[in-house]
């Protein structure tokens, strides 16, 4: 009488077992609207990264005594739309300054761009360091971090970085540093909460019964298991950075003229809402289009890398 072997189970290779990040990026990629914020913000790169090509002017050059018969704050004129042939073509018509309005929103796109990194950078650097630190060693180093911060978070958003921008002088930089240092608290709190919840995991007791560094258990065991909301809010505060520095420069502590930056054109052109809309309505719908593709991948990158909001 013979038996047939018992079974094997088929043992899984190790590539074909799925990463963490592999998985959250599967799942980004199967939500409508995270497609849609990376469309557009790939178009907004797209055209930044290929503005002189794109802009048919300069987008600081005034047109008159260039062009006959140009006339300040103009209407778009599209040849394709019925606009006639003779006359030169500005798309989204002329400022008031005689400069086409075109020209500068694209620009106005490398520039918008710029600002979102680079104030994120700063603000996501300096909240990370100081978060991630008092989370780990706690006690009286974590109450005075996290009561300077609180300090920081008791006064209006805007109105602490007109503050901050007063004090160190109308300009673009002063005013992405300001925003950047009002947005610090919002970072090292994230930071700060995945800290205390993943130092008190077992491969952090493990670590350190093996005799790791305090710096090597944070920075080389918390810190990329901790990570994943700070990317979340890293992202969304890209589109709010742009919008609070485009806010500065509307009040004129930002971008001064003649730069190419969406705020400043709204603010130079707020007096003609009525007689001359187009230049108001062009940089308001660019800055919309930025920030809304940037909170699209923000909700996205939020709903795959938080399990509590996986979907079957």
């Amino acid at each position: 009488m013979t038996t047939s072997a018992p079974s094997i189970p088929a043992i899984s290779k190790v590539s074909d077992v799925e990463g963490p990040w592999r998985r959250a990026w599967r799942q980004f990629l199967r939500q409508r609207s995270a497609i849609i914020g990376m469309i557009m913000i790939g178009l907004l790169a797209f055209t930044a990264i290929f503005a002189p090509l794109i802009a048919p002017y300069d987008p600081i050059g005034v047109l008159l005594g260039k062009e006959e018969g140009i006339k300040k704050r103009s209407g778009p004129c599209i040849h394709l739309l019925g606009c006639p042939t003779e006359q030169p073509q500005h798309l989204m018509g002329v400022d008031g300054n005689f400069r086409d309005l075109f020209s500068r929103i694209i620009y106005g796109a490398r520039l918008s761009l710029l600002i979102g990194f680079v104030t994120v950078a700063i603000s996501l650097s300096i909240g990370t360091f100081l978060g991630a630190l008092a989370g780990y060693i706690g006690g009286w180093f974590d109450n005075l971090v996290m009561r300077i911060l609180d300090v920081v978070l008791a006064f209006p958003f805007l109105l602490l970085a007109i503050a901050i921008v007063s004090v160190l002088g109308p300009g673009l930089m002063n005013a992405m540093l300001g925003i950047a240092i009002v947005s610090v608290p919002a970072y090292a709190r994230v930071i700060r909460a995945s800290v205390l919840s993943a130092r008190e995991e077992d491969y952090v007791l493990a670590a350190r019964t093996i005799g790791a560094t305090p710096a090597k258990i944070l920075f080389g065991h918390i810190m990329p298991n901790a990570i994943s909301p700070l990317i979340v809010q890293a992202t969304l505060g890209i589109g709010t950075a742009i919008l609070e520095v485009a806010a500065l420069s509307f009040l004129g502590l930002g971008a001064q003229p003649p730069t190419p930056e969406w705020g400043s054109m709204l603010s130079a052109e707020r007096n003609q809402v009525f007689t001359a809309p187009h230049l108001v309505f062009f940089p308001g719908l660019a800055i919309m289009f930025t920030v809304l593709g940037f909170n699209l991948i923000g909700d996205g990158l939020r709903d795959a890398l938080d399990p509590r909001l996986k979907r079957s």
